[in-house]
Order: structure tokens, then sequence, then C-alpha cells
């Protein structure tokens, strides 16, 4: 029987942009960024965007934007087609019962789901998570050039337009002693309102995970985040630092997130919306979070504007943001899908007042951009 309000169509595109520089990762580097747009029309005419986005394809983790358009469309779309649109929660979980894992699919299409009902409902989409408790949100830069004289020129170029003050290093590639050297060095040439926070991306043993934290607070790193791998070597390591610890890669939702807090592994979480397995899910990350005590920051998948503004919406509503979040993906790209872009400025992210997400697609820039049309931009290099 189809419900009053149903689900009509779900499609899913695969758009490639050139971004501003090579972004370098301890497992990878991203010479553009690859996401798939999702798009729901339901029965009475509203329609819902969705995003999913991963870092470097397969290098980062166990999902790449074709296997989540894959998904989407021969996994995902058939099993909501007909299914109530107002219903959000008990549709996921009839997905959740179809299809096991892929919670960079299951995200996308939870968020152009609730995209559509908030619409429907004439009210932001962060309504339907709780309310707002803030309309900006911090929001920190990383800086992943590899080079340390341009990433300390970069990071003076984004104090001084007032976009960023918050600097969040990519290290792991090298050797520690190496990497202790390029974040001394951009520490150093930075004034003392900048902080300046490390990604290992899990590229440490445990062992030398340990000395190593030690020396980054030695020079002024307030943050390290994922050193190694796992929950128990991320606690040990946890136990013995001086300065704060957060978790990532192994926080996949709230189970997750759970035996984190148990083991107190972490100081902060970074709660990524896709990471979780879509909004409902990581705002039950958030809950854990809070409950234990352990500190709260927005993460990011380096998402397009669709996805962060969808992040926006739930950290909006999280009452102590103390690390902020690093919803800079948007920046990154050289080219604007949305009619409007998202507006940074004074160092946060605003978020927009309208229905849904509160922003609107391109739809010709996403024409240009779409795989099946165009082929693969080239890196367009930032001068």
């Amino acid at each position: 029987m189809t419900a009053d309000i149903s689900i009509l169509a779900i499609e899913a595109i695969i758009l490639d942009l050139p971004i501003m520089r090579p972004h370098r990762l301890s497992m990878t580097t991203m010479n553009r960024q690859s996401m798939t747009i999702v798009r729901v029309r339901c029965s009475d005419g509203v329609e819902g965007v969705g995003e999913g986005t991963t870092i470097g394809g397969l290098a980062y983790g166990p999902e790449s934007p074709e296997g989540i358009k894959l998904t989407i469309d021969q996994y995902i779309a058939p099993c909501l087609i007909g299914a109530d649109a107002t219903r959000i929660q008990l549709a996921m979980s009839k997905v959740g019962k179809s299809v096991k894992g892929n919670n960079f699919a299951k995200c996308a299409v939870e968020t152009a789901l609730l995209d559509a009902h908030a619409r429907r409902l004439n009210v932001p989409l962060s309504e339907l998570l709780g309310g707002r408790q803030r309309d900006r949100l911090p929001v920190a830069w990383t800086l992943a050039s590899g080079d340390a004289g341009r990433d300390v020129a970069e990071a003076q170029q984004m104090l001084d337009l007032k976009r960023h003050k918050h600097f969040k290093i990519k290290i792991g590639r090298k050797s520690i002693e190496e990497d202790i050297g390029h974040v001394a060095q951009i520490r150093k040439a930075l004034t003392d309102n900048a902080t300046v926070r490390v990604d290992v991306n899990m590229a440490w043993r445990e062992r030398e995970a340990i000395n190593a934290v030690a020396a980054l607070a030695d020079i002024g790193c307030i943050l390290v985040e994922q050193p190694v791998s796992g929950i128990a070597p991320l606690a040990r390591v946890a136990r013995a630092s001086s300065i704060a610890l957060m978790a990532d890669e192994a926080l996949v939702g709230p189970q997750s997130a759970l035996e984190a807090a148990s083991e107190r592994a972490a100081d902060v979480f970074s709660i990524k919306i896709e990471q979780a397995g879509g909004l409902f899910a990581a705002w039950q990350v958030i809950a854990v979070a809070a409950a234990a005590g352990i500190g709260i920051y927005g993460g990011t998948m380096l998402e397009g504007p669709i996805g962060t503004i969808a992040a926006a919406h739930l950290f909006a509503g999280v009452e102590d943001l103390q690390w902020g979040t690093e919803l800079f993906g948007p920046l990154l790209l050289t080219e604007e899908i949305l009619t409007e872009p998202l507006v940074y400025r004074d160092f946060e992210l605003e978020l927009p007042d309208g229905p849904g997400l509160g922003v609107t697609l391109n739809e010709a820039a996403i024409d240009r951009f779409r795989r099946d049309a165009q082929p693969v931009p080239n890196l367009r290099m930032a001068r």
C-alpha cells in the first residue's frame, strides 16, 4: 500500500570537482574531490538533496563515490520507492534491514529525506534534530600541502581573511622527527591567537605514538587526532598523554562510540555524519560523548556544501562545542555548486535560515561537473 506522501524517485549522480591544491594525508593524496549527490523526489512535489563524499576513494575507508552510487541505485532506492516520505526513521530502519554497512550511502539518502521533509514543513532542518543553540559555528582549517613554508603562508592568509584561526596539520607520511619539525616550524611562525592541532590518520605504532605526542605537546600542539589504529591502543596512548587526544576513524557509529567512551580512549570525539551512518546516528554519538564528559568536535569527510551544511544543522544543536568544527570542505573546492555559496566570515560558518538545508543547487554547475556528462576536470592550483 502506497503512503499518502510517498517516495517517487531517488537519483544518485557523481560529481568530480577541482580543488585548490593537493590535499595530503598519511595514506593518500587527493587531487580532486568526488562526491555523490542524491536527489529524492516525493509524490507531493517536494524534493530533497543529500551528499555522500569520501576522502581519496577507497584509500581512506571502505566506501567510494562509485560504491555509494551503486548501493543507492541497486539496493536503497528499490527498497524505498513507495515508502512514506514523512516517516524518515522508519524508512531508514527498513534500509538498515536490507543493506548492511554502507554508512555513507545511508547518510546521503537520509539527509535528502530530511531536507525534503523540513522543506515540506517550511522549517530549517535543524528543527527536526532538536533545534539550534547557535546560528554560527567556529571552523578550523586543515593544512595539508606537505610543505611547511606553503602551510605557513596558507595559514597566515586565513588569519588575514578572518576565516580561520584554528589549524590542523596533516602528518604521518614522513618520519616522526620530520613530522615534529614540520609542526614546530608552523607553530613558531603563527601568532599566539592561532591554535595548532595535528591529525596522524592512524599512521603511528603505539609505542612511538606515546613519545611523539609528548614531543608535540612540548612544541605547543594542543590536540592529536587518531595517532594509532583501534580503540584499545588509542586508550593506552591517551592515558600517557598530557594533551588532548581525539578519536576519529575509531568511531563508526553509536556502538563504537559507547566502546570508546567505556575505554576512555579519547578526550574528544570527532563526529562525522557520514562515518556515523547519518544525522540520527551522529546525534546518538553526540549523546554518548556528552554523557561520558567527552569533548565534541564537528568532523568532516571534506564534504561539499550539501554534506557540510547538513552537518552544520546537527552541530548547531550541541550545547557544548568547545572544540569547534572542521566544516571547511567547500572552501577546498575551486568551483561553486550552489546558487548562493555558504557564508564563512569572522572565523565561523553561518547557518542559513531557509527551509530544509537552506541551500539550492546550481543546476548548470551540476551538469558541468557530473561524471556521466563531462571528462574529469584537471586540478587547478591556487595562485
